[in-house]
């Protein structure tokens, strides 16, 4: 209740906005409360900490830079993966393309033959992956 309450101070004095509750923009993450304005979420909770920053601080974590800060390798993100780092994608590995992290096995390659009717059980003594390796692959070539 104490968050709540803090969050209708901090909209009333710092943006000016009185009878907070009532407003069409207010939404909740069930954590905090949130206004959106102009597409982009602000935390009243949190004395108005835009919400996307922790969404896009998820995205940057997983981009790997080179000792001149530039970027070189990225982790595509699903929320399936939290902190797991499956797939790859490297221009200095199969020219850029998905690969199966640590194998450079193309996410693609045991897609397609799996669309060709093989098992996944079949698929990863060929390749030299696990099974869960696999489904992150078509889990990525699906989603893509």
């Amino acid at each position: 209740m104490a968050a709540v309450r803090d969050a209708l101070a901090y909209a009333e004095e710092s943006l000016g906005i009185r009878r907070l509750l009532l407003r069409d923009e207010l939404r909740t993450s069930g954590q905090d409360l949130l206004l959106e304005e102009l597409g982009s979420l602000t935390t009243l909770s949190r004395s108005g900490q835009t919400a996307m920053r922790k969404r896009l601080a998820a995205y940057l974590e997983r981009i790997e830079r080179d000792d001149d800060a530039l970027p070189f390798r990225f982790y595509p993100f699903r929320a399936e993966w939290s902190a797991d780092k499956p797939i790859v994608i490297d221009p200095r590995i199969s020219f850029g393309r998905p690969t199966v992290a640590g194998s450079g096995v193309s996410t693609g390659a045991p897609v397609d033959r799996i669309d060709a009717g093989e098992s996944v059980e079949a698929l990863p003594w060929d390749y030299g992956l696990e099974i869960v390796q696999i489904e992150d692959a078509i889990l990525y070539e699906r989603g893509a």
